[in-house]
């Protein structure tokens, strides 16, 4: 059987079709910092853009690619979660209330790891992305994740993969992120309550919970395929990285949409950002905390990752 490193040799246009089975495969023992998992290949195709009646047959967790420089994308499960802290969460606070339930009523798929400075670069290199090459801080590109971006370029990487396409990609809605990080848990983290930089790539001086023995703070960030997935296959929801969201920034919960949209305002000019990063303290990196900037500001602890509505 052909591994995903062989899968990936043969060409940077081939890339394989996966099934949930996948995802499971060739978890890494806690704080490795490893290359993808090999996967179990279920089939070869073009990576090229989901067409028809294939696209109406993709499953919850199926994997797939549209193009070379693509982002790999999974499948999201439909269904319905609590989004945000209960008041009794150690470091929660009062902007991730009230509690809410939310029903995911689209299908869509999310981008299996934030986005690469390696994606980004694609996009400079083809005259996208306003041909602006933020700065590695001298850590390296490549599987890194793309940093110091504002908001405004997010969504110009997105415009760019989508006309490139033809297919309806965009950033993630805040409700889809804490969704997808959540992946049917309802713990701060998708592994229970504790964190350690074992798990996650955060300031270890501050640790989570409060109180607990210092860990690793490791200065900078670390490849996208880092520590395990989570259970429906995405990495690092935790840490490395912020991530850009469509919404505009509201100080709670009162009146936020219930169906999984973005919550989004006229001429707003601050916008959420979720998941916590390399230079930040664990508690922001539960799954129900919530960071903001003024959207035009670029940084070096942010990123993005990317969504896709699906026809199916």
């Amino acid at each position: 059987m052909m591994s995903w490193t062989s899968c990936a040799i043969i060409a940077t246009s081939l890339f394989c079709i996966l099934t949930s089975e996948a995802i499971a495969q060739g978890a890494e023992p806690d704080g490795a910092c490893s290359p993808v998992p090999q996967p179990v290949l279920i089939s070869l195709r073009s990576a090229k853009p989901l067409q028809g009646q294939e696209e109406r047959a993709v499953k919850p967790l199926d994997i797939f690619k549209e193009c070379a420089a693509c982002p790999e994308m999974v499948v999201v499960p439909p269904g319905h979660f609590v989004m945000g802290a209960p008041e009794t969460e150690e470091s929660s606070y009062e902007d991730e209330r009230p509690q809410h339930a939310v029903n995911m009523v689209r299908p869509f798929a999310v981008g299996r790891f934030a986005v690469t400075f390696d994606e980004w670069d694609a996009c400079v290199a083809e005259g996208g992305c306003r041909r602006w090459r933020p700065s590695d801080r001298g850590w390296d590109r490549g599987r890194r994740p793309v940093i110091n971006i504002n908001w405004d370029d997010a969504r110009v990487y997105v415009t760019w993969l989508a006309e490139k396409t033809g297919k309806p990609y965009r950033l993630l809605s805040e409700a889809e992120r804490e969704y997808v990080t959540r992946a049917g848990t309802v713990t701060p983290f998708w592994w229970g309550s504790a964190l350690s930089t074992g798990r996650a790539n955060y300031d270890g001086n501050f640790p989570y919970p409060r109180g607990e023995m210092k860990d690793v703070y490791r200065g900078m960030t670390l490849p996208v395929d880092c520590f395990r997935p989570n259970p429906w296959g995405f990495y690092q929801v935790h840490g490395n990285v912020y991530e850009w969201v469509e919404d505009c920034w509201h100080p709670n919960y009162k009146g936020a949409p219930t169906d999984g949209s973005a919550w989004v305002t006229p001429d707003c000019d601050r916008h959420v950002l979720r998941g916590g990063s390399w230079d930040f303290a664990g508690w922001h990196l539960r799954a129900a905390a919530r960071g903001l900037v003024a959207s035009y500001v670029n940084h070096l602890a942010v990123g993005m990752r990317v969504a896709r509505a699906l026809d199916n």
